[in-house]
Formats: structure tokens, C-alpha cells, sequence
């Protein structure tokens, strides 16, 4: 009887017939039932898949990379994606797509980067949660999402999961000053141009400022922070990342 219900459940006359010929006869008062039933099976299915798409959305994970200048968290990121299939929102990336695409916001971010001013909290947010929900409405990824060079500072931090979500997991790719000093500085000798601020006393003061900012970050979420050491090759650095990921993911 099920069967027959589920094969006809769009056509109530059809079924109510079928139900009689096979002699699954039902008294006159016990024929609304079926569309009872059919009603039913549609509710529940209606509100399965919602459930379903809903259960996706909160299973799918976010994930903050955060490291000094230099740490090699871009190369991590593209390994990152590749095995887990995150999608991969660079603050920056967001903020240049944004100048080029010569929308009104657009052009407001290129004068303030222009004149050297910090670019608004507020304005960052609204591209990155324009950007989540846009991967999520298009079914980009499964999994979640990396957050890549976002928050630099507490603050950021805050309004973030304020205003966009809550953060599961924060990788920080720790390396010693000495070393992403020598890095920046092997970056900068062979840069085709040469910028202004390549030189060492200023990439000393933008690691300095790094150490205090990302700091506030790791302490004040230090209960979701895995810090690795990013010295060792590529490959050792991403075994300890799939560890903290596959934890996550689990």
C-alpha cells in the first residue's frame, strides 16, 4: 500500500482508485487519509531537504591563517585546498578585485590606499561575509572556508565573529624574527622593482609590529589556536597543518 501511495502520490484520484481495484477498500470517512498521508510524505520530505542544505551550511568550518611576513602561509594555503577543499578568501586579494572593479567602493578604497591611510574594519568585513555567502549560495565548497591575512589585529578579530561568524580553528605559522628577516630580505634582492621600504630597518618594524598585534590574537584565543613551526620544509610544515585539520574535520 505504501508503495502504491509513493508511486501515485501527486494524482489522489489515481491512488484512491488503485487502493479500490486491489480491493484495499476504505470506508468513505477514511478517504481523506490518503491525501492525509501524500500531504505528509511531502512535509517531511520539504523539511528533510531543508534541514539537509541547513546542516551543511553549520558543518562547514572556518578557518583563520595567520603568520608574519614571509612565514610561507601562502604555500600552505594552496596545499590546504587542494587535499581539503576549502574556499581560500585572501583579505587582500578582496581588496585589489574590489579597486579594479571600479564600483563606488571601489574607488573610495584606492584613495584611501592611495594616501597611505588604513583601509576601514567594517569595509573588509563587508567583502569577506559578501564573499562567504556568495561561495555558499553557488555551492563552492563543502567544507568551509580559509581565511587568509585576516584579522591582523584583536579588534578584527572580534568583529569578525561578531559580524560574520565564529572562528573554529586559527593557524598560526610561527617563525623567528631572524629568519622571516632573511626571508624578506632574499624577496626584495630579487623583486624585478625595488620597493622604498625593502630595506631592513623597515621590515624589522613591520615584523616588530606583527609580534604585538598577532599576540593579542593567539592569547586571546589561545583555546583555538595551533601554532606550527613553519621553519622546516614544506612538507613537514603541511603534515602538522593536515594533523590540526584533520582533527578539526573528524
Amino acid at each position: 500500500m505504501i508503495l502504491l501511495i509513493l508511486s501515485a502520490v501527486q494524482q489522489n484520484r489515481i491512488l484512491v482508485h488503485t487502493l479500490e481495484r486491489d480491493n484495499f477498500t476504505a470506508k468513505d470517512e477514511e478517504r481523506p487519509a490518503v491525501g492525509e498521508i501524500c500531504k505528509l510524505y511531502f512535509e517531511q520530505r520539504f523539511v528533510f531537504r531543508v534541514r539537509e542544505t541547513s546542516s551543511d551550511f553549520e558543518k562547514m568550518k572556518t578557518v583563520w591563517i595567520v603568520g608574519g611576513p614571509g612565514c610561507g602561509k601562502g604555500t600552505q594555503c594552496e596545499r590546504i585546498i587542494a587535499k581539503y577543499g576549502f574556499y581560500h578568501i585572501s583579505s587582500g586579494d578582496l581588496l585589489r578585485e574590489e579597486v579594479a572593479s571600479g564600483s563606488p567602493r571601489g574607488a573610495s578604497l584606492q584613495e584611501a590606499m592611495s594616501q597611505g591611510l588604513f583601509v576601514p574594519t567594517d569595509i573588509v568585513l563587508d567583502l569577506i561575509r559578501e564573499r562567504m555567502e556568495k561561495a555558499k549560495k553557488e555551492e563552492a565548497t563543502k567544507t568551509g572556508f580559509l581565511i587568509d591575512g585576516y584579522p591582523r589585529e584583536l579588534g578584527q578579530g572580534l568583529l569578525f565573529e561578531k559580524n560574520v561568524c565564529p572562528v573554529d580553528l586559527i593557524i598560526f605559522f610561527d617563525v623567528s624574527n631572524e629568519t622571516l628577516e632573511k626571508r624578506l630580505l632574499g624577496r626584495a634582492a630579487a623583486a624585478v622593482t625595488q620597493r622604498a621600504d625593502d630595506n631592513l630597518e623597515t621590515i624589522k618594524r613591520r615584523i616588530k609590529i606583527f609580534n604585538v598585534k598577532n599576540g593579542e590574537i593567539v592569547n586571546h584565543y589561545k583555546d583555538k589556536v595551533v601554532r606550527i613551526n613553519a621553519e622546516g620544509s614544506v612538507d613537514d610544515i603541511f603534515v602538522e597543518v593536515s594533523k590540526a585539520l584533520d582533527a578539526l574535520l573528524k
